[in-house]
C-alpha cells in the first residue's frame, strides 16, 4: 500500500486544506479581540460572529448541492478565494482609520458562505485525490486529522503573537495571504474523475432531496449523526460551564488551560492512533469511542482533582480525534461519490447546529440548578445516546473488509460501492 504523501496531488491538496484548516483557526480569536478593542461592545461581537456562524449553517445543505454538482477542486478554488477576498476587505477595515462594522459583518457572512462549500466539499476531494483501498484512505484522513488538530492548537496562539507582532487588521492581511496559498494550490491538484457526475444537474431542491433521502435510508448513518449532535450539544455545555467552575472552584484560570491544552494533545493523538487503527466495524467503534466525553463531564460534576479532570479531557478529545477519520473513511466508501457532499453537508448542518444549543442552554441550567446538574445531565446524555446507537443494526454490522463495505451477512449496504470498483460507473 503506498502512502497517500507520495502522490504529488495528495500532497498538494494536503498543503491546501491545512493552510486553510490554519487560516480558518486564526479568524476566532483574531476577529473577536478586533471587535472587542474598535467597539468595545459584547453586542457587536455577538453579530460579527452570528454572521459568519448563521451563513455557514444556512447555506450549508445548499453547499453540499453545489459541491456534488461541479467539478471538487474548482469549487474549493473558488471557495478560497472568496475568503481571501473577504478576509482582506476585514483587513482594509481594521487597517483604516474608520472601520465598519457592518462591513466586516458582511464580509465575515460572505466568508461563512464560502466555508459552508468547503467543508462539504473536503470528502469528495478526498475520494478523488486518494483512490483505492480504504486502508490509504483512512491514512489520508487521519493526516486531514492531524493538520486540523495542530491547526487548532496553533490558531489562537498564532493570531495571538501577530496581533502583538504586528497589530490586529495586519493579521487578516496574513490570513487572506494563506488562503491564497491555498487556492494556489487546489489550482496546481489534477484530480481523478473531477467532471460532475452524468445526471447530477438538477434543480437545488431536488438535489437537497436526493441527499436527504440517502441519509435517512442508511439507519448507521442518520442514528450517528443524531449521537454528534449530542457530543457537540454536551461538548459545548462543558466549554461554557467549565471555565466558570475552573476559575471559581479548581484553581483558577490554569486549570483551564491545562483542561485545554491537554484536550488539544488528546485530540492530536487520536488521529495519530487512527491512521494506524483499522477497526472492523468502524461506526461502532467510533461511536463507542465518542461516549467517553461523558468521563470530563462527570469529572467537573463532581469537582474531581486536576490531574484527574486534565486526564479525563484528554482522553474524551482523543477518542473524538479517533472517530472523525475513521467516520470520514466509511463514509467515503458506503457512500456514491455522487452524493457524497450533499450526505456529508447534512452531517456538518446537524453537528454544527447543535453547538449554540448547548452555549445557550448551560448558563440557564446554571442559574435554576448550579453547576453539577448540567455536568451530570450532560454526562448521562453523551453517554447514553453514543454507547446506544450500539443497539441499531445498522451501526453494529457495518464493516470495512479490504476496501470494501459490508453489512449484515456480508452484503453491501445501500449505496455501498467501493471508490476503486466505482471509477466511471456513476
Amino acid at each position: 500500500m503506498t502512502h497517500p504523501l507520495r502522490s504529488r496531488d495528495f500532497r498538494l491538496l494536503f498543503v491546501s486544506r491545512t493552510m486553510s484548516t490554519l487560516s480558518d483557526a486564526l479568524v476566532p480569536t483574531a476577529l473577536s479581540l478586533a471587535v472587542v478593542e474598535v467597539t468595545g461592545s459584547a453586542t457587536s461581537l455577538a453579530v460579527v460572529l452570528g454572521c459568519a456562524l448563521g451563513a455557514r449553517l444556512l447555506t450549508l445543505p445548499v453547499a453540499g448541492v453545489v459541491a456534488d454538482r461541479y467539478d471538487t477542486r474548482r469549487v474549493a478554488f473558488a471557495a478560497d478565494l472568496t475568503r481571501v477576498l473577504t478576509q482582506a476587505m476585514v483587513a482594509v477595515q481594521l487597517v483604516g482609520p474608520h472601520p465598519s462594522i457592518a462591513l466586516v459583518s458582511v464580509a465575515q457572512a460572505v466568508a461563512g458562505v464560502a466555508s459552508a462549500v468547503g467543508l462539504a466539499n473536503l470528502s469528495p476531494l478526498v475520494i478523488r485525490a486518494v483512490p483505492g483501498s480504504g486502508a490509504r484512505r483512512q491514512k489520508a484522513n487521519s493526516l486531514m486529522g492531524v493538520a486540523k488538530s495542530i491547526s487548532q492548537l496553533a490558531g489562537p496562539a498564532l493570531a495571538g503573537a501577530s496581533i502583538w507582532a504586528v497589530g490586529t487588521g495586519w493579521v487578516f492581511v496574513l490570513d487572506s495571504a494563506a488562503f491564497a496559498v491555498s487556492a494556489t494550490m487546489m489550482l496546481l491538484v489534477r484530480l481523478d474523475g473531477e467532471a460532475a457526475p452524468a445526471g447530477t444537474r438538477r434543480p437545488v431542491l431536488a438535489g437537497l432531496a436526493e441527499g436527504w433521502a440517502e441519509v435517512r435510508a442508511r439507519d448507521w448513518y442518520w442514528i450517528s449523526l443524531i449521537a454528534h449532535a449530542t457530543w457537540n450539544f454536551a461538548a459545548n455545555v462543558l466549554l461554557t460551564l467549565g471555565p466558570l467552575v475552573a476559575v471559581t472552584r479548581l484553581g483558577g484560570q490554569g486549570t483551564w488551560i491545562a483542561v485545554t491544552q491537554a484536550g488539544g494533545i488528546g485530540l492530536l493523538a487520536g488521529s495519530l492512533v487512527a491512521g494506524r487503527a483499522r477497526p472492523r466495524r468502524p461506526i461502532l467503534a467510533g461511536n463507542l469511542v465518542l461516549a467517553s466525553y461523558a468521563l470530563p463531564l462527570a469529572l467537573f460534576a463532581v469537582a474531581a482533582p486536576v490531574p484527574v479532570l486534565v486526564a479525563g479531557y484528554g482522553i474524551a478529545m482523543a477518542g473524538l480525534g479517533f472517530l472523525n477519520p475513521t467516520w470520514q473513511t466509511a463514509v467515503q466508501t458506503a457512500i456514491p461519490p455522487h452524493v457524497l457532499a450533499r450526505v456529508a453537508s447534512y452531517d456538518w448542518l446537524v453537528s454544527l447546529a447543535a453547538q449554540p444549543l448547548g452555549v445557550i442552554l448551560a448558563p440557564i441550567a446554571l442559574h435554576a440548578w448550579g453547576a453539577e446538574p448540567p455536568f451530570a445531565a450532560a454526562a448521562v446524555l453523551v453517554a447514553v445516546v453514543c454507547a446506544g446507537t450500539a443497539l441499531a443494526p445498522g451501526v453494529r454490522h457495518l464493516r470495512l473488509d479490504g476496501p470494501r463495505v459490508t453489512g449484515p451477512d456480508g452484503a453491501r449496504p445501500l449505496g455501498g460501492v467501493p471508490r476503486d470498483e466505482a471509477a466511471g460507473t456513476s
